[in-house]
C-alpha cells in the first residue's frame, strides 16, 4: 500500500529531525520525506495535523504467553496491545511455556506473529534448557532460529561456574547474554526491604540481592568477554555499579522498567496486589536515581516489562499474588510523563523507546538494524503518530492485552497513539 502522511511533526530522534513535513511510503519502506514526488500515488492518504509521526517505538521486555496453550490467543491480543501503544518491534523474553530453548519453539513462535502481522517479534532464547541453570542451551542453533540474545528471564543461575561457562561460550560467537541481576538466596521476598515492607510483615529483597549479582556477573563477564545487557535495574546502588562498568570499558547496556521508573514501595497501600512486580517497588532515592541515570545515558533504555496476569492471580493476598503488570500500551505516555517531570524534550523520550533499543540489539537485528528505530529515506516504514497533547484515562476494560492489572490503572497519561505502522502496513488505528 502506498501510504502519504501530511502536515505532521515529525520527530526523529537519532537524526535530531523535527519538523513538519510529509512522509510518503510505499512497498514497506518510506520513500519521501519533507517534499513529495508529484508522481507518488497513494492509495491513502493521512491527515496528520497536530500529531507527532515518530519511530515506531521498540520495547525490550515483554511477555506474550506463547508458544504454549494456556492462554488461548494470547500471542494475538498481546501483539495487538503492542499495536495499540505504537510499538512496532517487540523482545519476547524466554520463559515461555514451554521455555524458549529449542529451535523449533522459536521458530513457531515468530511465525505465528508474523502471521497476525500486528508487529515485528524477536525471540530472546534461553541460556540453559528449561533455564535450569545447569545445562546450556544450543545457542547455535537457536541464534539460526531467530534468537537475538540469550537471558535467564527471572530465574538465577545459581551456579557460577555454568554462569561463567555461558558467558565464554557466547563470547566465542559474539552473542549477548542479556540477565536480570538478583541473588538467587537474597531475591525471595515479595517487597523491597525498608521501613515499608516491616510495617506491613512483607519478606523483604534488600537492594544487596542486585549488587551481589551484579559484581558477580561484572567479574564474570571481564573474564569472558562477553556483551552484556543488564534488563531492569532497580536500585541507586545497581546504578553505580552499571555506571563504573561502563566507565571501566565494559560492552555492557542496562534498561529500567516504567513501573521502577515511576513508583515506589509507599505505592503498595492497603496491599494493592497490582503493585506487586517484578524486581519489587523500592525508596523514592532508588527512583530518583534510575531517573537520573535514564537522563544520563547510564540506563540506555525504558522498557514496559509487560507481563499480562490473570486475574484469579492478583485478587490473592499480596504476598501470594502473582508479580507482573501489563505495560505495552502505557510505555509512550509513561515515558513521555518521564520526560516532562525531569524538564527533559520529547526527543529524549523517544531516542530511549526508539533509537537507543536498537542500538542495544545491534546486529542481531539484521538487515533491519541499519534502519529500524528512525526516520530516513529508503529505510524501513515502521511508524507511530500519536497526538501529544491529548489526555487519556488508563481504563483496563479498553485495553487490548488479556492481562488486566496495571499499577497505573485509572491514571491519565498524555500522548496517545493514533496510528502504528508497521512495514507499511496500518496495524493499528485509533478509533
Amino acid at each position: 500500500m502506498n501510504i502519504l502522511i501530511q502536515n505532521g511533526r515529525v520527530v526523529d530522534p537519532a537524526s535530531g529531525l523535527d519538523v513538519q513535513q510529509d512522509v510518503a511510503i510505499a512497498s514497506g519502506r518510506i520513500i519521501h520525506m519533507g517534499r513529495v514526488s508529484p508522481e507518488f500515488k497513494p492509495n491513502r492518504v493521512i491527515d496528520a495535523t497536530g500529531l507527532v509521526v515518530a519511530p515506531g517505538l521498540v520495547d525490550l521486555c515483554a511477555r506474550l504467553g506463547e508458544p504454549g496453550h494456556e492462554h488461548e490467543g494470547m500471542l494475538e491480543s498481546e501483539l495487538k496491545a503492542a499495536a495499540a501503544g505504537g510499538i512496532t518491534s517487540v523482545v519476547c523474553s524466554p520463559d515461555t511455556d514451554p521455555v524458549l530453548d529449542e529451535p523449533g519453539l522459536v521458530e513457531m513462535l515468530k511465525r505465528r506473529a508474523r502471521k497476525l502481522s500486528y508487529c515485528r517479534l524477536f525471540a530472546q532464547g534461553a541460556l540453559t534448557k528449561g533455564l535450569q541453570g545447569e545445562a546450556l542451551t544450543e545457542m547455535s542453533e537457536l541464534t539460526d532460529a531467530g534468537c537475538i540474545a540469550f537471558g535467564q528471564a527471572d530465574t538465577p543461575i545459581v551456579s557460577l561456574e555454568v554462569l561463567l561457562r555461558a558467558m565464554r561460550y557466547a563470547a566465542t560467537f559474539n552473542y549477548t547474554v542479556w540477565l536480570q541481576p538478583t541473588h538467587a538466596q537474597l531475591g525471595g521476598g515479595v517487597a523491597a526491604s525498608g521501613a515499608l515492607a516491616t510495617r506491613l510483615g512483607l519478606s523483604g529483597v534488600p537492594s544487596i540481592a542486585e549488587t551481589i549479582a551484579l559484581y558477580s556477573i561484572f567479574e564474570l563477564a571481564k573474564a569472558s568477554g562477553v556483551r552484556l545487557h543488564i534488563s531492569r535495574v532497580s536500585s541507586a546502588a545497581g546504578v553505580e555499579l552499571v555506571r563504573q562498568a561502563k566507565a571501566q570499558g565494559l560492552p555492557v547496556t542496562a534498561d529500567v522498567s516504567i513501573n521502577s521508573l515511576h513508583l515506589t514501595d509507599a505505592d503498595i497501600k492497603d496491599f494493592d496486589a497490582a503493585y506487586r512486580v517484578y524486581p519489587p517497588l523500592r525508596q523514592a532515592a532508588d527512583r530518583q536515581a534510575l531517573r537520573d541515570a535514564l537522563a544520563e545515558g547510564v540506563i540506555d533504555v525504558l522498557v514496559s516489562d509487560h507481563t499480562p496476569v490473570d486475574a484469579d492471580l492478583k485478587v490473592l493476598p499480596f504476598a501470594q499474588a502473582q508479580p507482573g503488570a501489563v505495560g505495552m500500551e502505557l510505555l509512550l505516555g509513561l515515558a513521555l510523563r518521564w520526560a516532562k517531570e525531569e524538564k527533559l524534550s520529547m526527543a529524549d523520550a523517544l531516542a530511549r523507546i526508539t533509537c537507543i533499543p536498537v542500538k542495544v540489539l545491534g546486529k542481531s537485528l539484521g538487515s533491519l538494524a541499519a534502519s529500524a528505530g528512525q526516520l530516513t529515506e529508503g529505510g524501513v516504514a515502521d511508524l507511530c503518530l500519536f497526538d501529544p497533547d491529548k489526555e487519556w484515562k488508563v481504563d483496563m476494560a479498553g485495553m487490548a492485552t488479556q492481562g488486566k492489572s496495571t499499577p497505573f490503572a485509572g491514571q491519565t497519561l498524555t500522548g496517545q497513539v493514533q496510528m502504528t505502522i508497521v512495514a507499511g502496513h496500518i496495524a493499528y488505528e485509533h478509533g
